[in-house]
């Protein structure tokens, strides 16, 4: 072979050969979806009889449908869930309260964090809520810029009144146009994903909405059997599938794992005598055949829609209904990516590779799943079998939830003893089946007590909740704040 051709042969191998390979083997980029207290049947894939979303329907069809998917039953504590991989009760807080919606301390380790580790360029595109409950007087220092993201295009909290918009830690519109904000935050992050093509990426976008208050763009405002609520998750699937799109335009679908899901059950309260959602005048959503919504540890305040879509390894049209939840995010993630998972703490969260993959027979048959409502632990669930742990009517443990307006009166029950339920036959948890399946029971009653060891309970501290600003004694009960009565400081 001539010299000059041994040359270029040498010369396209060292200039495209490590490409490929490189291309071959760089660690998969990631995207999060994560609306705002979207109920379990607000989409069709998931039993919506009146919401159009005809791109959710095919990233489902294209991917795998979690329908035993968890998050916890209200924004801040879900967050914080899914940002560390640790229940809310086991996080660290700045000034080691426990917070309504906790105030991730500095000292906690995010997804982003972790990514960053393996040379991720990482963007938070919507609500954070991490920082304070509050769109004034937050800590900027806990702001996602400063915890593991290269950059933010969001709020700090939720919509109650206001949007302040922040691009990374400057305010740049001040109540800003709400109707606007699923559309550019999608806007961003497609922009963002074109960037940084070339390197691996996390985009975690966690929508403004259907946290009330409501509102859409011309193009979707009107158009939804469902009123004002359909109008708004009618024009999130519309930007779910210009993301999947531009995914695929790039050429990336095959390397990218794009998650959807949401916070917690739908907002009841907004609902006409907190109905399921049906009405088109209803502001809240619908949890279809589950039990209650928002701030409830009954199904429908915790189990979500998920939907896994896009990587090669992901196969199309599978449905999972192993037990899976946000706190599995950050180390399935973390092993994807190859990064190292921190060892000098307890992480709740497991590797689920294998269900996103469709190996649904790998499933952990001893994963169990605790509901914690702020700092009271009041059901566990272990395959098809939920305890509803004894508690008064209203929990001292659940405040500032104790008398829980935000559900239906006929929610708002203590249990004299523990009501067991089979969800395969009764998602609607009507029928206590304990006195059936006493084992079953004495089961679930001693993973509920070694919880309470390890992470504790409204009466008692773990050994594994986490404090890092401790200048004296170790609490024995956790630190929740007391709010002032009326009239007082």
């Amino acid at each position: 072979m001539p010299l000059k051709i041994i040359c270029l042969a040498t010369i396209c191998w060292m200039c495209f050969g490590p490409s490929v390979a490189l291309a071959e083997d760089r660690p998969p980029n990631f995207v999060i979806l994560f609306t705002d207290d979207q109920g379990y049947a607000d989409a069709g894939c998931f039993g919506s009889p009146d919401i159009r979303t005809p791109r959710l329907d095919a990233m489902a069809a294209e991917g795998v449908k979690f329908t035993s998917f968890y998050a916890q039953p209200i924004c801040g504590p879900s967050r914080a869930a899914l940002m560390t991989g640790c229940y809310p009760m086991r996080v660290a807080e700045r000034g080691n309260t426990k917070q309504v919606h906790p105030i991730l301390h500095s000292d906690e380790i995010t997804i982003a964090e972790l990514l960053k580790t393996k040379g991720y360029a990482t963007a938070c595109f919507g609500k954070w809520d991490l920082a304070k409950h509050a769109q004034q007087g937050f800590y900027m220092d806990l702001f996602p810029t400063r915890q593991g993201f290269d950059s933010f295009f969001g709020t700090p909290t939720s919509n109650d009144r206001i949007v302040n918009l922040y691009r990374n830690e400057e305010l740049i519109e001040p109540k800003t146009e709400m109707a606007t904000l699923t559309r550019r935050y999608t806007d961003e992050a497609i922009a963002f994903m074109r960037k940084n093509k070339e390197r691996p990426f996390f985009a975690y976008i966690p929508h403004t909405m259907p946290h009330t208050r409501l509102d859409a763009t011309p193009q979707f405002k009107g158009k939804s059997k469902r009123g004002l609520y359909g109008d708004v998750i009618e024009e999130i699937d519309f930007n779910v599938g210009r993301l999947l799109d531009a995914v695929k335009d790039m050429g990336l679908k095959d390397n990218t794992y794009v998650f959807f899901t949401s916070d917690n059950g739908p907002w009841l309260i907004k609902n006409k005598n907190h109905a399921d959602g049906h009405l088109p005048r209803d502001h809240g959503g619908s949890a279809g055949p589950l039990r209650s919504g928002k701030v409830s540890t009954f199904e429908g305040g915790v189990r979500v829609p998920c939907i896994v879509w896009g990587n090669r390894h992901v196969p199309a049209g599978q449905t999972c209904d192993s037990i899976a939840t946000t706190l599995d995010v950050l180390p399935t993630l973390a092993a994807l990516a190859g990064a190292e998972l921190p060892t000098d703490r307890v992480i709740d969260g497991e590797d689920i590779r294998h269900l996103l993959h469709g190996e649904f027979e790998k499933a952990n048959p001893d994963k169990a799943f605790f509901y914690y409502l702020r700092v009271h632990l009041q059901a566990v669930r272990q395959g098809k079998w939920k305890l509803h742990l004894p508690r008064e009517n209203e929990p001292v443990g659940a405040v500032e939830f104790r008398k829980n307006t935000h559900i239906a009166p006929a929610d708002r029950i203590g249990f004299e003893s523990p009501f067991l339920v089979d969800l395969d036959h009764d998602p609607g948890e009507t029928t206590n089946v304990a006195d059936d399946h006493p084992a079953v029971v004495k089961h679930l009653l001693a993973l509920a007590d070694a919880m309470r060891s390890d992470l504790g309970d409204y009466n008692h501290v773990g050994e594994n909740m986490r404090f890092f600003d401790l200048q004296g004694p170790r609490p024995t009960t956790p630190p929740v704040p007391v709010r002032p009565k009326h009239g007082t400081k």
